[in-house]
């Protein structure tokens, strides 16, 4: 083979890679666009009268999902399973942002912290590398992170409302969840650095409880059962 043959076959193996990434965005940007319009629903729950609303948005919220699915499965076709590492920067970004939406789904449904498997069967993909397109647990936990910002915003927003009782339970929630993750030993450091700002999160949570006891808020949230 000459080097003009060597550097045409090179090229060629070059133009394909680029197709293939290029298909990947077009799809991963319809896949940013949805993750939006989910944002966009389940942000109303911050509003004053948000959370009469919550069963009603996080119902629009799974069915958006279903979208989700639809444009996941269509991911899939466009690059061979093997190489998912090799192209998994085009969608890691917006993944994370997925996951995080099907965490916050499920604490506005149940209070309760969604696992990697829940995150997955919403996503509709796997969660073991070895079966193809799957949830990798770096990208789980990055969303679980971004979730407990967004609790913490929701439990200054539950006083706007009212509901004084809320930021005590969310409070017990990202404790629990912090101490979760300082059983980890994070080597990455971008999630390092998002779960350095957990602990901003758990400090901001813990100013509204004080703020309520001090007000005696609290107290009278609990003896009235308010949940």
């Amino acid at each position: 083979m000459s080097v003009t043959e060597m550097f045409s076959y090179i090229q060629g193996f070059l133009s394909a890679d680029q197709d293939v990434r290029e298909d990947i965005r077009k799809v991963v940007q319809t896949l940013e666009q949805t993750a939006r319009e989910i944002l966009t629903v389940l942000q109303s729950v911050h509003q004053p009268t948000g959370f009469k609303e919550i069963p009603s948005k996080c119902a629009k919220a799974r069915e958006l999902f279903c979208t989700v699915r639809t444009q996941i499965a269509d991911l899939k076709t466009k690059f061979p399973v093997e190489q998912y590492y090799r192209f998994h920067e085009h969608w890691r970004f917006v993944l994370q942002r997925l996951a995080f939406l099907a965490a916050f789904v499920v604490y506005l449904e149940s209070e309760a912290l969604v696992t990697r498997e829940e995150v997955a069967q919403i996503l509709g993909i796997e969660v073991v590398r070895e079966k193809g397109f799957h949830l990798d647990v770096e990208d789980y936990l990055a969303g679980v992170l971004i979730m407990a910002s967004e609790l913490s915003r929701l439990a200054v927003n539950s006083v706007t409302a009212g509901d004084y009782n809320r930021p005590l339970r969310i409070s017990n929630f990202i404790n629990e969840l912090d101490s979760g993750f300082r059983l980890l030993n994070l080597k990455n450091d971008p999630l390092r650095k998002r779960y350095d700002g957990l602990k901003y999160d758990v400090k901001k949570i813990e100013e509204v409880v004080y703020d309520l006891s001090i007000r005696g808020l609290a107290k009278e949230s609990e003896s009235g059962g308010d949940k």
